[in-house]
């Protein structure tokens, strides 16, 4: 429910050209289907607002690190099942899912990869980081 809200949120600001101020992580996850205005494209870094490093990252297999949010970017890298990833912040890719910018914390190699990729936090609930980059 709450990740849907931001999906509607992000289209009445757009529409409105209104912005909203709060703490980077103040946003929650849009669903998938959910596409904001907001994307990283091809070759952008997103900032570390979060620091925090999730062991054994992927859900399954192994998850391509894009350079931008979208399937369309190059891959330079990938995160294996055993690869812990050191979490920077997320944004909402133009596929309408949200990705996480972060650090491979075997090869240093830094990326994209989209959350239902990624395993399920400690909460349970929430896939990849939990700080907004700003997006």
């Amino acid at each position: 429910m709450r990740k849907a809200m931001v999906g509607t949120m992000l289209t009445a600001v757009a529409a409105t050209g209104l912005v909203l101020a709060g703490p980077a992580s103040a946003a929650p996850k849009p669903g998938p289907g959910s596409v904001g205005p907001m994307h990283a494209p091809c070759n952008t870094a997103g900032p570390n607002l979060e620091n925090r490093v999730e062991a054994d990252a992927p859900a399954s297999g192994a998850a391509n690190q894009r350079s931008g949010s979208s399937t369309g970017c190059g891959a330079p890298g990938a995160l294996q099942p055993t690869d812990d990833a050191l979490y920077f912040c997320w944004t909402s890719g133009n596929d309408g899912f949200t990705w996480t910018y972060l650090r491979n914390q075997r090869t240093g190699v830094r990326g994209w990869v989209r959350d239902d990729l990624l395993d399920v936090n400690v909460d349970g609930f929430t896939r990849g980081s939990i700080r907004w980059c700003g997006f």
